[in-house]
């Protein structure tokens, strides 16, 4: 992937990148030669979007001339441009302790883990287990995001956090566990209703019994602090029980 983006091509798209998550907002060249000291002129700018455009890194929503990141763009900002966000000591004894004492037991766990972790993110936090259970926390923090403010989007959302044989698809078998943590796109998934969607997730192992943590939210989710934070309770699950 990193081959067919230049130097110029990166700093514009982390630019352009950086600003859609502030504003959720199609970004154009005015606005990133006026903010982002890219040291080109417009014209250059609007030149090297539409090569971007070409070859996937940019969605042209509307006919204007602003521009969004695709799930591709936003899968290389988090492997290659973003820098994350750690938990500071406070924040991490403050996690622990809130799930400590459920640490006898994977149900009580993952429920006051899933809990902390919507808490910790001001988003929506998803727990799995391998046997059937599904506990879900922060629904309200969905509408923190203009992009849930269609309806129909948060309806179809909602009507899919129901389903627990999708739920338990999604964290156990579209999930490959390469990574510790794996973002997935709704429209990668193929699952129309989740085009607009994007959880970052991770897997764990307690014993003879599989589990998953995930966060749910717009395609500009806040990697730089949920992937860290999403590490740290898979890391701390797994060494208190």
């Amino acid at each position: 992937m990193t081959e067919a983006v230049t130097a110029r091509q990166t700093q514009i798209l982390k630019s352009l990148i950086d600003e859609y998550m502030e504003t959720a907002e199609p970004v154009g060249s005015e606005a990133l030669e006026k903010k982002y000291n890219l040291g080109v002129s417009p014209a250059t700018i609007r030149n090297e979007m539409v090569k971007l455009t070409k070859v996937d890194f940019l969605r042209q929503p509307h006919t204007s001339s602003g521009r969004i990141p695709s799930p591709k763009a936003m899968k290389f900002y988090v492997d290659q441009l973003m820098e994350e966000k750690q938990m500071s000591v406070a924040e991490e004894v403050k996690a622990k302790e809130g799930v400590w004492d459920a640490r006898g037991n994977i149900n009580s766990l993952v429920r006051e883990a899933t809990a902390a972790l919507a808490q910790k993110t001001k988003s929506l936090a998803v727990g799995v287990v391998d046997r059937g259970r599904v506990w879900r926390a922060g629904y309200s923090n969905v509408f923190l995001n203009p992009e849930f403010a269609d309806l129909q989007i948060s309806a179809d959302l909602f009507s899919f956090l129901e389903e627990t044989e999708r739920m338990h698809e999604l964290f156990f078998k579209r999930m490959v566990g390469e990574t510790p943590v794996e973002i997935l796109f709704g429209e990668e998934l193929g699952w129309p209703e989740l085009n607009s969607v994007c959880i970052a997730a991770t897997r764990f192992k307690v014993g003879d019994r599989e589990g998953a943590l995930g966060v749910i939210g717009p395609v500009r989710l806040e990697y730089s602090t949920v992937i860290p934070t999403l590490r740290y309770f898979r890391n701390l699950i797994e060494e208190i029980t």
